[in-house]
């Protein structure tokens, strides 16, 4: 060893032991605020829509109302069912009781605004002698199922970014006291609180069960990678410390109002950071095993290991961050928060694998890959093994490999035609059947028991009042109009008028088709839109579902192309050229449209899934093409650094053997990680899930292991047209 190497070697220790300790600081203090991501979560439609949507533009009109004392109501509902028997008039004390209980308990109190029978005031809390036989009224046709609703202050319950979980608390606490009221009965609360306390526990699944499953995926996957005891924990440390420091900024940002935060862009995020995390870990250690192969010192072997990944690892993250933040063209606020929220999360695992996770394995050196040391001047087995095989055979014959790859891709894409993203109805948006709001929902269709959500709400000027209240009953869908009123005096109701505005209440037949449902949106606001001089505009949930699907079909046209020409750009930068660029973005695109088809197909027949969300398309286009282009920039960069040293056709073959293990490890890796956002009870993070797992599995396997290397080979060196590489034939550039 030379004298300046042992001279520097100190240097070297010193450095990379403060940089690790400082790594391990950082972590200490973000990671208690990280575990608080979720207080900060804001889950409401409504407030993601631009502020010219129609629905948008209702909620400024029904905060007049609150203020000046409409209170917005959100119903809890309250459904029993008797396994045997019929309810009659005789179990009305029973059931006078158990509201008494329930509206007593602190978490319903500080909430309740008032409690009916189907549409009946309950005596006993909202008293209307002028109303007789309201217990008879919230009992079903056929005598077996029973309905109280439990009417919340909407303003009280969701005045901050915490009332996900106190809706949740509400639900669970009412459950409780609900659950077998009487003998062959079984009890549900189900209605709105019901629903957004079964979406509040969906993603109170993110902090625990999803982290630990997708951590646990990974490490058990690195483990059987590098077949150590001890290499598997550096990259996992690494990604936990990147989804440590990017929760934190997040927690400030979010906590600030500066970003918006939701719990579906929290559980992506999670998936995100570590499987991105861990992919750039796994090329930086891969590199480190081969260059101490070349050189006997380790800081040494770890400085041409950065230096030769630093790149393709920040042009990857770059891509990804890029693409992103493209997102920022949304119209869906919700949209538009993910590129940030997910952004910073790439950047962060950018940050720690190019310092923390260098300076841990130098610590180590090469023990960290015990037993499977690599010796100073041992062989390069990459190029032995199965890789060299697969490099062989495209070498043999590559042209019948990209034409034969590239079919196989156009007939899968052909499926495409039966992926159904024309929007979901909120109950077909648990993959959980059998959770209790939704057994609820079923026992109020099969009794005949209309539940009292309001779907929309009509906001009209008040002199035409009776005319938009005549033409929204006559609409197709529309099974209760109802105005809304003034019940301060309860015996003497008053349509409430606020600024010379009146509301309308809507409730649509049921139905679990968002597509229908959705319809009923269209023609509601058609048919009252046509009473001259009432500017009647129709919102609320549905309504606002209807926005969102409307604007997520706006997304798609603008989004995807500006998406294809950034990261174009950035291929161009780093490849100095302009055909390989076109090639891969093309490639990658195939590789989506053939991954949407297969989508298609299994969500369909295999799943049962209802459909998908209108912003499926877009959001797996964001995640599989820019981390789908992951994998040929670690390719691609590669195959460059060898064309120049050895030529193009013989460089491509020589970076596909040896970057085959790596890129494949990491392509299993993210699959594994997105895979886990199945494990939680949503349909639109279980469809996107699978779509990026089989995407990028697909990428790996196929397009950058067959028809990638396959083109490049067959171009030779026409693929870094215009740059000078392109002009060299097959031959070192000097």
């Amino acid at each position: 060893m030379s004298e300046t190497k042992a001279v520097r070697r100190p240097k070297f220790f010193i450095f990379t032991l403060l940089l690790t300790v400082l790594w391990f600081g950082v972590g200490g203090v973000l990671g208690p605020i990280s575990g608080k991501l979720s207080d900060v979560q804001s889950n409401d439609n409504a407030e993601f829509l631009p502020a010219n949507s129609e629905t948008s533009k209702v909620s400024v009109i029904l905060e007049k109302f609150q203020k000046a004392g409409g209170a917005e109501y959100l119903p809890m509902t309250l459904v029993f069912e008797k396994s045997s028997g019929t309810f009659t008039a005789a179990d009305q004390p029973t059931y006078d009781a158990l509201v008494q209980k329930i509206i007593a308990i602190s978490e319903v109190a500080g909430y309740l605004a008032y409690v009916d029978f189907n549409g009946q005031p309950f005596p006993s809390v909202f008293p209307n002698p002028a109303i007789p036989g309201s217990f008879a009224s919230a009992i079903s046709k056929d005598g077996e199922a029973l309905v109280i609703n439990i009417n919340l202050d909407s303003a009280k319950l969701q005045g901050d970014k915490g009332a996900f979980e106190k809706i949740r608390k509400v639900a669970d606490k009412v459950q409780a006291a609900v659950d077998a009221p009487a003998a062959s009965t079984s009890g549900y609360v189900t209605g709105v609180v019901g629903i957004f306390a079964e979406f509040a526990a969906a993603f109170a699944g993110i902090d625990g069960t999803l982290l630990l499953t997708t951590l646990g995926a990974v490490a058990i996957i690195l483990i059987l990678v590098y077949r150590s005891p001890v290499l598997w924990i550096f990259p996992l440390l690494s990604a936990g410390f990147s989804l440590t420091v990017a929760s934190g900024a997040i927690y400030f940002l979010a906590k600030n109002d500066i970003i918006k935060l939701n719990g579906q862009s929290q559980g992506i995020l999670s998936v995100l950071v570590l499987g991105a995390a861990t992919d750039y870990a796994l090329l930086l250690i891969s590199r480190y095993r081969e260059e101490l192969r070349h050189d006997e010192d380790k800081y040494h072997a770890m400085m041409s290991a950065w230096k030769g990944t630093w790149e393709p690892i920040a042009a990857s993250a770059g891509t990804v961050a890029v693409g992103l933040m493209c997102l920022q063209l949304s119209e869906l606020k919700s949209n538009a928060g993910l590129g940030p929220v997910g952004a910073i999360g790439v950047l962060s695992a950018l940050v720690v694998t190019l310092t923390f996770l260098p300076a841990f394995l130098v610590l180590f050196g090469r023990k960290v890959f015990w037993p499977f040391i690599p010796r100073f001047g041992s062989e390069v087995a990459e190029t032995k093994g199965i890789w060299g095989k697969v490099a062989r055979f495209v070498g043999r014959r590559p042209r019948g490999s990209w034409i034969v790859s590239g079919l196989v891709l156009i007939i899968a894409a052909v499926g495409i035609t039966q992926l159904k993203a024309e929007g979901i109805s909120d109950v077909d948006t648990f993959t959980n059947k059998d959770a209790k709001p939704l057994v609820g929902l079923r026992i109020l269709d099969e009794h005949d028991l209309v539940p009292p959500a309001t779907d929309a709400t009509i906001v009209l000027k008040a002199e035409k009042l009776d005319a938009v209240l005549a033409a929204a009953k006559s609409t197709d869908g529309v099974a209760e109009a109802m105005p809304r009123f003034d019940l301060s005096n309860p015996s003497a109701p008053v349509p409430t008028i606020v600024e010379g505005y009146g509301a309308i209440d809507i409730t649509f037949e049921a139905t679990e088709s968002g597509a229908l449902q959705q319809q009923y949106v269209a023609d509601l606001r058609a048919s009252v839109r046509a009473v001259d001089g009432a500017e009647a505009l129709v919102g609320g949930n549905v309504a606002a579902n209807y926005d969102v699907q409307e604007a997520s079909r706006h997304d798609r046209l603008t989004i995807i192309p500006v998406i294809l020409l950034v990261i174009t750009f950035i291929l161009m930068l780093l490849l100095r050229s302009i055909l390989a660029p076109i090639l891969l973005v093309l490639t990658v695109v195939l590789s989506f449209a053939a991954t949407l088809g297969v989508c298609g197909i299994v969500f369909d027949r295999v799943f049962n899934f209802p459909g998908a969300d209108a912003s499926f398309p877009l959001f797996a286009f964001v995640f599989l093409v820019a981390l789908g282009i992951d994998y040929n920039i670690f390719l691609m960069t590669r195959v460059r650094e060898e064309s120049i040293k050895i030529g193009t056709r013989a460089g491509t073959l020589k970076a596909l053997a040896v970057t085959g293990g790596v890129i494949t490890s990491a392509g299993v890796v993210l699959a594994a990680t997105f895979a886990a956002l199945g494990i939680l009870p949503l349909v639109f993070l279980a469809e996107l899930g699978f779509s990026v797992a089989f995407g990028v599995l697909l990428d790996t396997l196929l397009v950058r292991s067959i028809l990638v290397p396959a083109l490049a080979y067959d171009l030779d060196k026409k693929i870094w047209w215009p740059s000078k590489l392109s002009k060299v034939d097959g031959t070192p550039v000097v």
